[in-house]
């Protein structure tokens, strides 16, 4: 937590970014009337051309809407159900070792908390893409992958109940319902990513990123195939592909969201088992189909309550505080006498 203050959320959450699936478009939903005014026509674009179309899709969008509702209360409820009743295969796996991480990665992190560490210096260490700030480096050891990746298909396989990582994913496992965010994630954000992406992303707040929010996806044929277009609820993302055997699935890049162009230029990455990208939460960016196999893949949204406080990056405005349960998406009350004021979530429907 941030010196103590709790974390909150944007009241946006309910309304901005609701992914229509059928149609890969991201929409902002208030009432019906709204939603034909301001996507009807990119809808009928995109194949939604009756009536029964229409209706189909503003079913999809307020199901999506009733979850994010309830959503906090029932993470809690599978997070205490998970924690009590779980049999974990590799127990190991929950804290986090200096051994699970790649002897490369380790370097890197020396190099990032010398005295005379500077950007220069640190991209002589990793690999760097274009100009769209996007960086790979070796993250874990294939051990570690395979035994996490071993512990995850042990609970997919359970009957303990689990949560969609986000809205554009089906399959995976949210991390802090599996209980892997004080022991593993927050020290792996802490004390080895941050003196990184504070070299990396200054201006995103990289040297104070105090929250995230980490899950794993997973790719195979018979679910999810691949991922639309988007942009991460993140100052800084870290995509780390754990493996499986599997082939095409690249992921591409595009603008960053806050400063589009009118031809974005678009480069294709490789997956690398056991390293992992680095790259701006606000890079729109996708994943393209699998062609064969099965992918996992861990996910660290970075967020840092000293930017997003200022403005939301879903909504691009002040964010309108609502309470939340663990780090939120990040936002904390300004210490300020114009601190905006928290709304009770309740109030808001």
């Amino acid at each position: 937590m941030s010196a103590g203050r709790p974390f909150l959320a944007c009241a946006c959450f309910f309304s901005d970014n609701v992914f229509v699936g059928r149609y890969g478009l991201h929409v902002r939903y208030r009432d019906e009337g709204q939603l034909r005014r301001d996507h009807g026509r990119a809808l009928r674009e995109r194949g939604c051309r009756s009536e029964e179309d229409f209706r189909a899709a503003l079913r999809e969008i307020e199901a999506e809407v009733q979850r994010r509702k309830q959503l906090i209360h029932q993470s809690v409820e599978r997070k205490a159900i998970i924690s009590k009743c779980y049999k974990r295969k590799h127990p190991e796996v929950y804290i986090l070792q200096d051994s699970f991480l790649a002897p490369d990665f380790l370097e890197i992190v020396r190099y990032c908390t010398s005295s005379d560490a500077h950007l220069h210096g640190l991209l002589r260490y990793i690999e760097s893409f274009s100009d769209k700030r996007i960086y790979r480096l070796p993250v874990f050891t294939e051990e570690f992958c395979q035994a996490f990746m071993d512990e995850l298909e042990n609970f997919e396989q359970s009957d303990m109940p689990k949560g969609r990582p986000n809205t554009m994913n089906n399959y995976g496992v949210l991390l802090n319902e599996l209980g892997m965010d004080e022991t593993f994630i927050t020290p792996l954000r802490e004390k080895y990513l941050q003196p990184i992406t504070a070299l990396l992303y200054p201006d995103l707040g990289g040297a104070c990123l105090d929250s995230h929010k980490a899950f794993v996806v997973k790719y195979s044929l018979h679910e999810d195939l691949d991922l639309s277009s988007h942009y991460d609820n993140a100052e800084v993302t870290l995509n780390v592909s754990l493996g499986k055997d599997f082939t095409e699935g690249n992921l591409y890049f595009g603008d960053f969201s806050q400063d589009p162009t009118p031809m974005p230029k678009y480069i294709e990455i490789e997956h690398v088992g056991a390293q992992g990208l680095l790259h701006r939460g606000g890079q729109i960016h996708g994943a393209l189909p699998i062609a064969s196999g099965e992918r996992w893949n861990l996910i660290i949204w970075m967020r840092s309550s000293a930017i997003r406080n200022q403005l939301c990056p879903m909504c691009n405005k002040k964010p309108e505080l609502v309470e939340a349960e663990g780090f939120g998406d990040g936002f904390t009350e300004t210490l300020e006498d114009d601190a905006p004021e928290t709304v009770n979530l309740c109030s808001l429907w």
